[in-house]
């Protein structure tokens, strides 16, 4: 069994406690499809060292295993589309960290049993690159990472073949609900944030803060 607790004064300071495994399959069996869908996105607003997200990813990768395991190129294609859809905030640094090489750990075994070791060196470097825009550190009540900046996420977006879209937003903003075209509701009060219609969500959503041109996924890193 997982350690649920690292101290007691972290208990008190943080009141962190670490789900039990048990408890955590029977709530993603909730949403069991959900998690078995590449592309669904999923976000853990006090992640600890990845405890939710690792088993979204296992379920994912399965799926990913189970359609792509006799091309390596898909196969990477599609386990960099599961890792890019997965989101974690950890208020605590070394928590943060643990999670994304427990994730990365998880992606590259994987990677290696079910495509036989031809995984690309390229494919690993996007996926570390990913992991550091995905699971960051800081406070999901605030809002705001470690350097007391608003929380940014990545959003990443397979187009075309290999290319891969990234558009940059504001958790306040994702966060925020649209009741109509021209109707805009916060539970963070006024915002004079532009809205757009995505076509991919069919639904209206905040403009993004950045967007960068399509590239390979295995180049997302140029982007910086």
């Amino acid at each position: 069994m997982a350690r649920q607790v690292k101290s007691r004064q972290r208990v008190t300071e943080f009141g962190e406690v670490f789900t039990n495994e048990r408890e955590i399959n029977a709530m993603l069996d909730l949403v069991k499809a959900e998690t078995e869908r590449i592309e669904s996105r999923f976000l853990e607003p006090a992640c600890g060292n990845g405890n939710f997200i690792a088993e979204v990813l296992r379920r994912k990768l399965a799926v990913v295993a189970s359609r792509y395991r006799r091309s390596p190129q898909e196969y990477q294609r599609y386990a960099f589309l599961a890792v890019s859809s997965i989101y974690g905030v950890e208020i605590q640094s070394d928590n943060a960290q643990e999670c994304r090489e427990r994730l990365f750990d998880i992606v590259e075994k994987g990677a290696r049993s079910a495509i036989r070791g031809a995984v690309e060196p390229a494919f690993l470097d996007a996926i570390r690159y990913v992991l550091e825009k995905n699971i960051l550190c800081g406070d999901a009540l605030t809002l705001k990472d470690a350097n007391d900046e608003p929380i940014i996420f990545a959003e990443w977006s397979l187009v075309t073949g290999d290319l891969v879209k990234r558009r940059d937003f504001l958790l306040s903003e994702l966060l925020e609900s649209s009741a109509g075209k021209n109707e805009q509701t916060s539970m963070f009060g006024e915002t004079n944030t532009p809205w757009m219609f995505d076509m991919e969500t069919q639904s209206y959503i905040p403009a993004p803060v950045r967007e960068y041109p399509p590239v390979d996924y295995r180049e997302v890193g140029r982007n910086g």
